[in-house]
């Protein structure tokens, strides 16, 4: 990739607020907690109006849930392991605005060229070839797609599929907040495959099975990849591991801005001075630290949040401390990775989403665009292949798991049978954000009861249309602009997709759909059984 980005002629952009208060004699001084995506939007958008900045991590090197760290293979060659595949989607315009801070050109990334998805029956669907402008793009999916029989699509509610055109926030979360996924889909009455492929794939992308998702989160993400952007499924993966694609350059461009970056720092916790000003105590190895800040960022993981919280006590309003101790997170996923001893074939994608499984949700190649894993491949003559398994109990084994996510992975690329692992990296973890019916209304928000204590993550709510990687980057540069506008300065604009359903006459449709009048308070999903 190279040059400007041409987005969507109807993304929006929200200029920053208007400063609100009296600029400070003296240049704030700001702890950022969290390296992460959403970590580093913030420092990069303080820093970059001369805000003094100072990045505390935990882990060894930044990146948050997408760092990578090295590791030895049995062949005696180096490699990069990472919690594996992530797609940068070209309606991620903060992010990537972002990232270009540091990689102007974004000549780290390259783009794949499709997103198809198989069925365990042998249905196949692509988002390639197809009109970008919704909802044109979504009449020839399922004009063209085995997926959606004409025969089964004469069943198909239509007033309850309609609300997945009608979407705007934060009204969706209020009318179609209290039912999960799986509700709103069997209200929907779409074909089998058809649910499997187009939306359980995707609902689980969010590390949850449909019944554990909020139908707006699921309606909002449809806005955002497919039925409100004519960007679409169109992404960049970084063509080298993530450390050096990403955050070793966005680690130069804070160093430059002024910024103090500290990993595997542990904080132990933020007090409130009783006045503007807070103190933040952290260790790095065995020694202590404690230095007094002017504002903090909480960009924390969600699985660390409550604990940061429960050792910070004087920190927010038993409401807030309620709601920021509450976050849950999602089910455990798997992410397995192999070094083998043999190619897949030659035409198997990049990336392959997969639906019908007990587990596996997508198979990547990484040497078909990572510059690493394809000088292994080259050299050995194998094949790096990663797989995922999403949204696994609690509680279980690691192990089992594995050896049930080869076996599902074989069902699909039978070349795999026989192929001996020169080496494999397994990783599961359960440290996602959980966007359950109803949890809308109880969810964190950049602001908090404390003027100079600000929110920033992907399990924050924004009510933009934005999700995942997006979502971080978008609340980290409003937190920024929060503390900023605080200080009389003006902060940064976002952008988004846009910010209703794309279609007119489809909204129109929708909302009649849910009638008027007296009585229209029920909700529409209720109406069309």
């Amino acid at each position: 990739m190279s040059g400007a980005e041409v987005r969507d002629t109807r993304a929006c952009r929200i200029p920053a607020p208007e400063p609100g208060g009296p600029r400070p004699d003296r240049v704030p001084r700001v702890a950022v907690v969290g390296g992460g995506v959403a970590g580093l939007a913030a420092a990069t958008c303080l820093a970059e109006r001369r805000v003094e900045v100072v990045v505390l991590e935990r882990e060894p090197s930044l990146g948050g849930r997408l760092r990578g760290w090295e590791t030895t293979l049995a062949d005696g060659s180096t490699a990069t392991m990472s919690r594996g595949f992530h797609a940068f989607f070209r309606q991620y315009y903060n992010l990537r605005a972002l990232l270009r801070r540091a990689d102007p050109g974004l000549s780290s990334f390259v783009q794949l060229q499709d997103y198809p998805l198989v069925h365990r029956a042998g249905h196949a669907d692509r988002f390639s070839g197809l009109p970008t402008t919704p909802p044109w793009n979504a009449f020839a999916l399922a004009a063209t797609s085995r997926s959606f029989p004409v025969r089964q699509l004469a069943g198909v509610n239509v007033p309850a599929t309609l609300q997945l055109l009608d979407v705007q926030l934060p009204e969706v979360h209020e009318r179609l907040g209290h039912r999960s996924a799986r509700e709103l889909l069997d209200l929907a009455r779409f074909p089998g495959d058809a649910r499997h492929l187009a939306f359980e794939v995707f609902s689980r992308s969010f590390f949850s099975a449909p019944e554990q998702l909020s139908a707006a989160e699921m309606a909002v993400m449809f806005h955002l990849y497919f039925l409100g952007s004519s960007e679409g499924l169109r992404f960049d993966v970084p063509r080298s591991p993530f450390p050096r694609a990403l955050w070793d350059p966005w680690e130069t461009r804070l160093s430059e801005l002024g910024t103090a970056v500290h990993t595997g720092a542990s904080v132990c916790g933020v007090e409130p001075l009783g006045g503007p000003g807070y103190s933040v105590s952290w260790e790095c190895g065995t020694i202590p630290r404690e230095e007094v800040f002017d504002g903090v960022v909480l960009a924390t993981d969600p699985a660390s949040l409550p604990a940061l919280v429960e050792r910070s006590p004087s920190l927010g309003t038993p409401e807030w401390r309620e709601r920021a101790t509450g976050v849950r997170t999602a089910p455990p996923f798997l992410v397995s990775r192999y070094w083998l001893d043999r190619p897949v074939r030659g035409h198997r994608q990049a990336f392959l989403g997969t639906g019908g499984h007990p587990t596996l949700d997508n198979i990547s190649v990484l040497d078909r665009y990572e510059d690493e894993a394809a000088r292994w491949a080259a050299r050995t003559g194998g094949s790096v292949v990663e797989l995922h398994a999403y949204a696994l109990p609690q509680g279980c084994s690691e192990e089992a798991e594995r050896d049930h996510l080869w076996r599902q992975a074989v069902s699909v690329y039978p070349e795999l049978d026989g192929a001996v692992a020169v080496d494999s990296r397994h990783e599961l973890r359960a440290d996602c954000p959980l966007f359950p019916p109803g949890g809308h209304v109880r969810r964190c928000g950049i602001t908090t009861p404390d003027p100079g204590l600000v929110m920033a993550g992907d399990h924050v709510r924004v009510d933009l249309p934005v999700a995942l990687m997006e979502r971080a980057a978008t609340s980290g540069i409003l937190a920024a602009n929060t503390l900023l506008g605080g200080w009389g300065e003006r902060g940064h604009p976002v952008w988004s997709a846009p910010l209703r359903g794309r279609h007119a006459p489809s909204r129109a449709l929708a909302r009649a759909s849910r009638g008027s009048g007296p009585g229209s308070g029920r909700r529409a999903d209720d109406r069309s059984r």
